[in-house]
């Protein structure tokens, strides 16, 4: 598997866990209460943070040969 590919892969994870951080955000805001609320948020959070550091790693990695 090239180097290209392997980007293109995690670029995909990075988006994944930023799609699954909204997605967590939007249901511990809204539809949740207690404690469950705040794990959910917590976990969004985490999503949220690394998906943004997978994404900055990949735009800022440069162009592969």
């Amino acid at each position: 598997m090239s180097q290209s590919m392997l980007n293109m892969y995690i670029s995909f994870a990075g988006i994944i866990f930023l799609i699954l951080a909204i997605g967590l955000i939007l249901l511990s805001r809204y539809k949740l209460k207690g404690i469950l609320a705040g794990v959910m948020a917590f976990l969004a959070y985490i999503f949220l943070i690394t998906g943004g550091l997978i994404i900055f790693y990949i735009v800022f990695s440069g162009p592969t040969s």
